[in-house]
């Protein structure tokens, strides 16, 4: 096996050494910052636009039996959920929980205050709400519709052929917008996109478990095949990580 071989099937390897921080030999670059990215996303042509209402929390919920119970559920009902579900979950994934006139933080965290992180749900058993894929406009706490329809078969074929995609009320695709983390951290912003991704896929885990639904999320994927549902070209912006939502059976 030749040197050029064995980059190419070592990648990962090749990126942890690649993308170390070094003593004395940090990489060194100025920040543009008439050239920082735009923090949020949104579709000025979306087909509608669904204001989300502030979400309302289940009481005296016990965060210590929230964390014992987590667990990854593969199987759900067919009994729909509710929007205030749908609501907890991407507030508490990604909403904003600290606005100032500059910059605002959000229910997770992330390297440098970038947040890289989009939301796309992907509706597919959610009372009141038409089945598509939507992308969820943080800013302005509202679901942005894309596209109408039902497209379980084409994100189960996207997560090689998991049939809990098919089952379940919400499908999460989390994507990245690369340039947001790369504008300050260069090359090593790709470690702190996937630990962003994360802290969001442990939120919803949480969450999930706290309104007693099932979840599960899904590393397996057939990045361009999502990339293209989405209509994103996986290079400025690629799909990272999937979560399914749903009643427990």
């Amino acid at each position: 096996m030749n040197e050029d071989s064995d980059n190419k099937n070592n990648y990962g390897d090749n990126f942890q050494q690649q993308s170390k921080y070094i003593v004395g030999n940090l990489p060194r670059h100025y920040l543009d910052w008439a050239a920082k990215p735009k923090p949020y996303k949104r579709y000025e042509n979306a087909i509608a636009k669904i204001p989300l209402p502030k979400p309302e929390f289940p009481e005296r919920i016990d965060f210590w039996d929230v964390i014992l119970l987590r667990h990854s559920t593969r199987s759900f009902s067919k009994e729909p959920v509710e929007q205030n579900v749908l609501n907890c979950l991407l507030f508490g994934m990604s909403g904003l929980t600290r606005v100032f006139s500059t910059h605002a933080f959000r229910t997770t965290p992330s390297a440098g205050g970038l947040y890289p992180i989009e939301i796309y749900p992907v509706i597919n058993n959610v009372k009141g709400i038409t089945r598509g894929i939507y992308h969820y406009d943080i800013s302005n706490h509202q679901l942005e519709c894309l596209k109408e329809g039902d497209f379980r078969s084409e994100v189960l074929e996207g997560c090689l052929g998991q049939q809990m995609v098919h089952e379940s009320a919400i499908n999460f695709i989390w994507t990245a917008i690369i340039e947001r983390s790369k504008w300050k951290y260069l090359q090593r912003c790709y470690r702190y996109i996937y630990l962003d991704c994360g802290h969001i896929g442990q939120n919803f885990y949480l969450i999930s478990e706290a309104l007693g639904l099932g979840a599960c999320t899904i590393g397996a994927l057939y990045d361009d095949e999502l990339n293209k549902l989405l209509g994103i070209d996986g290079k400025q912006e690629t799909v990272i990580y999937l979560g399914v939502v749903g009643n427990k059976k």
